[in-house]
């Protein structure tokens, strides 16, 4: 698919291929960054939604899979930045301190093994979580990495460093060595 630009009657297999192929690998990915699936699964639409309305500018530089999270990438920025999600959180916040609920995502990562990892990885600043998912959960490169960001290698390394002593710290302190 790397390079491929569709034509003619392919044209919409290939988006549903694209789709099929990358569509829950997004929606996951999106969930780290907006942690609510609903809103994660939303935000992969938009992204299909972009690729399609701006198919021309694809210029194959990359590969799809890689454009595909940038795309995603920004969508999850642009939603974070957005009133929607500022009154969305204030929402949470107080429904929490009176109901004392958990959320249903909470309920989805308690249900995985890594709970405790996952917990771990979402409670840290963002420029860290981000380099961890997309080097660790994603199988992106270095080199990948640094291409989807449009910063250097060496940043890249530096970044994924750092962001693996915080989590190493934060394991610590919750003394994962004794369980199991």
């Amino acid at each position: 698919m790397n390079g491929i630009h569709p034509v003619g009657n392919g044209e919409e297999d290939f988006y549903i291929e694209l789709m099929d192929k990358y569509g829950e690998e997004l929606a996951r990915l999106s969930y780290t960054y907006v942690k609510d699936y609903q809103i994660a699964e939303d935000i992969v639409q938009d992204v299909f939604m972009k690729l399609y309305m701006n198919k021309d500018k694809f210029r194959g530089e990359s590969s799809y899979k890689t454009y595909l999270f940038r795309i995603t990438i920004n969508c999850c920025y642009d939603y974070l930045r957005s009133a929607a999600y500022k009154k969305s959180k204030l929402l949470t916040t107080l429904t929490n301190m009176f109901k004392g609920a958990e959320h249903t995502e909470d309920l989805i990562i308690k249900k995985t093994e890594n709970y405790m990892v996952g917990q771990e990885i979402l409670s840290l600043p963002l420029k860290d979580r981000e380099i961890i998912i997309l080097y660790y959960y994603k199988d992106l490169s270095m080199v990948e990495i640094a291409d989807l960001f449009n910063i250097s290698l060496n940043t890249v390394k530096s970044r994924l460093f750092r962001a693996r002593t915080k989590l190493k710290d934060k394991l610590k302190g919750e003394n994962f060595n004794e369980s199991k």
